[in-house]
């Protein structure tokens, strides 16, 4: 590999968990894990648009599409409430040659377990484009950092039925951001950072968009897969399996709220007590409720 596409590849929650009862559905979030921030939201990464697809307004987590269901049964329903923690704390940009082939989903994490969002599947949510076209691409900032977001494109010929590897994507990113605005707060999950670029050009069919959020401030590093399929489209997102989504109310509510740091992992935290503490905020509201139905193990 040349040291060309090297250098174009370089560059928690922590109250999570969830239970599923035959009778009566509840999400139970305990201590421990690290912060975690954001999260492709158009077009949007697998753990985004599974969990915005399969949460209910109780706050269970019930995909009907067959390969979020797929991601469940793998690694669990923590994946879901934390779609916002594909990240590792100690990255610093890293991707080729720290990240192995077939993890680029869920980015080698090692809070959380996302790798069931690795499963090659074509029956992941899918976002419509069009090769060559504006796009408004927006990031969920559960909680705000800045940084440098590089997306790549996977190459002609690449194999959805196949484990991503770094081969799989070309050589340089089709574009890079560094710190774009965003509209919202932290801690809700329709708030977004935004920034214009040209989709990437001579793309047909099925491909995914790979994002790498590279933080200035600290090593953390956020990876993402986001399906998608160049046939002209402008956004619109299939969802095999069914596609009701759920309420921008219910996933702020019943996603993990960052609330506590990993010990030693996220020491340039810029900021980190103004989005912990609404987050907290966020997070209370669930917490409440589920006292309420659980009064003896959501403590």
């Amino acid at each position: 590999m040349s040291d060309q596409r090297k250098r174009g590849l370089r560059g928690i929650g922590l109250l999570t968990a969830a239970a599923t009862l035959p009778a009566l559905t509840a999400v139970v979030f305990t201590g421990g894990g690290a912060a975690a921030h954001g999260a492709p939201m158009d077009p949007g990464s697998r753990t985004y648009l599974c969990w915005k697809y399969s949460v209910g307004e109780t706050g269970a987590v019930e995909p009907t599409n067959p390969a979020c269901a797929a991601a469940l049964e793998a690694s669990g329903a923590n994946g879901f409430y934390n779609w916002f923690a594909v990240l590792r704390s100690d990255g610093a940009g890293r991707t080729e040659g720290f990240i192995p082939d077939g993890q680029l989903c869920s980015g080698g994490a090692t809070v959380y377990d996302f790798s069931g969002f690795d499963i090659p599947s074509e029956e992941w949510p899918t976002t419509h484009l069009t090769s060559g076209a504006d796009w408004e691409f927006t990031y969920n900032p559960w909680a705000h950092h800045p940084g440098t977001f590089h997306q790549y494109v996977t190459v002609d010929g690449w194999d959805p039925n196949a484990p991503l590897g770094w081969d799989d994507l070309e050589d340089e990113p089709f574009h890079s951001e560094t710190d774009p605005p965003y509209r919202g707060g932290v801690g809700d999950a329709e708030s977004e950072y935004y920034w214009n670029a040209q989709l990437p050009e001579g793309k047909e069919g099925r491909h995914i968009i790979y994002t790498v959020w590279e933080r200035s401030d600290s090593e953390e590093t956020f990876y993402g897969c986001s399906d998608v399929v160049f046939d002209g489209g402008n956004g619109e997102v299939t969802v095999p399996g069914g596609d009701t989504a759920a309420t921008p109310e219910a996933m702020t509510e019943f996603t993990a709220p960052v609330g506590a740091r990993e010990p030693g992992a996220h020491d340039a935290h810029a900021g980190h007590d103004a989005h912990a503490s609404a987050s907290r905020a966020t997070g209370g509201s669930a917490l409440a409720v589920l006292q309420k139905v659980l009064p003896d193990t959501a403590g």
